[in-house]
């Protein structure tokens, strides 16, 4: 079975957080969830409800939440450095962090890890598995580009959640599973049935 991580750090746009976990797990795929301490407040700011810490109690939180098995489903807190995703003898098939703020972004880049969720992503890096960021943040100041260039040249896909519009989107719903489609075509997932670009019809 197909293992994956999802950190989820403290910048705007928690549904495509939300949406990520669902398709995963519907899918039947394990999936190693961590929130940065950031990540709670922002959920509540933006989605108006409280994510429980305690972590049994998380897992039961997106069970109900969701109405999906969670029974593949693992949740860690942001400081748990002794996690098993924590260590590159653990197997994963790669890593996502969505939405990723650029605070996390420049401590991956400089392979300074405060919590669990950039902990993983330098494992990611120096195992050479797949890392993929969504970051989330406009304007991007020149620090900003060189952090994520930084990145990029050691093999991260940067997927900036920007909406197309080709695909004539009629409500927010569909630009999240438009966006989130495309964050994990970079994993060779195809977890939501989109329309895609075919050409001009003309």
């Amino acid at each position: 079975m197909k293992s994956y991580i999802l950190g989820i750090t403290g910048a705007s746009a928690m549904p495509l957080a939300e949406r990520s976990l669902q398709l995963l797990l519907q899918h039947k795929y394990n999936v190693h969830v961590v929130l940065s301490r950031g990540a709670y407040e922002v959920w509540n700011s933006e989605i108006g409800v409280k994510i429980p810490i305690d972590t049994n109690k998380q897992k039961l939180f997106w069970s109900h939440r969701l109405n999906l098995s969670t029974d593949t489903l693992s949740c860690y807190r942001w400081n748990d450095n002794s996690a098993p995703i924590a260590s590159g003898s653990y197997k994963t098939n790669g890593m996502v962090i969505v939405p990723c703020t650029m605070g996390t972004v420049g401590r991956i880049a400089s392979g300074y890890s405060l919590n669990l969720i950039e902990r993983c992503a330098d494992v990611q890096i120096k195992e050479g598995r797949s890392l993929i960021i969504a970051p989330r943040e406009t304007p991007w100041s020149p620090i900003h580009l060189k952090n994520l260039t930084t990145l990029a040249e050691v093999g991260v896909k940067v997927f900036p959640p920007i909406p197309a519009w080709y695909s004539q989107p009629r409500s927010i719903d569909e630009m999240v599973d438009f966006l989130v489609t495309r964050l994990f075509d970079l994993l060779d997932e195809d977890l939501y049935p989109i329309k895609r670009w075919t050409g001009n019809s003309k």
